[in-house]
C-alpha cells in the first residue's frame, strides 16, 4: 500500500470496515465507565466529556484547584491543535508535489 492520499484508494474495502468497526466499539465501550465491572464502586463518572479515569488509578487529579485543571486541560487542547495543524502541513505539501517525508 502507498503512502500518503494514494493509500486511501489502495486500502481494501475490508480493512475501512475493520476500521470503523474498531472505532465505533471503542466509543461505545469507553462513552460511559461507571457502570462497568471492576470501576471503584464510588465513582460516579467523569468530570467532563473525555474523563476516562475509572476511579482505580489515581495521579492526584482530584487534589488539584480548578484552575490548575483548566490550564492543564487547555495545554492539551492546545498541543491537539498543533498536532493537527502540523499534519495537514504535511498533507498540503504532498498534494502540492512537494515531499517533506522522503520515500524509503
Amino acid at each position: 500500500i502507498p503512502a500518503g492520499f494514494a493509500a486511501l484508494s489502495a486500502t481494501p474495502g475490508m480493512v475501512w470496515a475493520q476500521m470503523i468497526a474498531t472505532w465505533a466499539t471503542m466509543e461505545a465501550a469507553n462513552r460511559d465507565q461507571k457502570d462497568t465491572m471492576g470501576v471503584n464502586s464510588g465513582w460516579t463518572g467523569g468530570e467532563f466529556i473525555g474523563d476516562f479515569r475509572n476511579g482505580f488509578i489515581d495521579f492526584g487529579w482530584d487534589k488539584q484547584t480548578d484552575e490548575w485543571k483548566m490550564k492543564k486541560r487547555a495545554v492539551e487542547l492546545n498541543n491537539g491543535r498543533a498536532a493537527q495543524m502540523g499534519i495537514l502541513g504535511l498533507m498540503v505539501h504532498e498534494q502540492l508535489g512537494n515531499q517533506i517525508i522522503p520515500s524509503l
